[in-house]
């Protein structure tokens, strides 16, 4: 979610961002993560779709937020980023979810990974 550090070693499969921001880019997306994880063993109770769903996008952040710490992150990934956490603002709204205080957060969550990763694309 930001420029990667050109001083780590090409050898090392570890790169660090360069800008700070790009961490609270990461706090978001393990925001929305783990309360998808929470939330997926009781949405299987009464709509197994849904909870996988849930299984599917926290499995999804944690890839992304994974991969952001390697050298393999290049610049176009901050639009897939941002296009990941709008795609789950809007299935949330397209699927008519509860309006509740983990809803909410999420969603909060999802927008600032969007805003950060569109803010890191446009200045790297």
């Amino acid at each position: 979610m930001a420029s990667q550090s050109t001083a780590a070693s090409e050898s090392s499969l570890l790169s660090l961002p360069s800008n700070n921001l790009a961490y609270i880019g990461v706090v978001a997306t393990l925001v929305s993560a783990l309360i998808h994880l929470y939330l997926a063993p009781t949405v299987m109770g009464f709509d197994p779709t849904t909870g996988v769903l849930f299984y599917l996008n926290a499995l999804g952040w944690l890839v992304g937020v994974a991969l952001f710490f390697t050298r393999y992150w290049r610049r176009s990934l901050h639009l897939v980023a941002a296009g990941y956490a709008v795609l789950t603002i809007v299935a949330y709204f397209a699927m008519g979810g509860p309006t509740n205080p983990m809803a909410i957060a999420s969603k909060v969550a999802e927008a600032v990974v969007a805003l950060v990763a569109g803010y890191l694309y446009a200045s790297a």
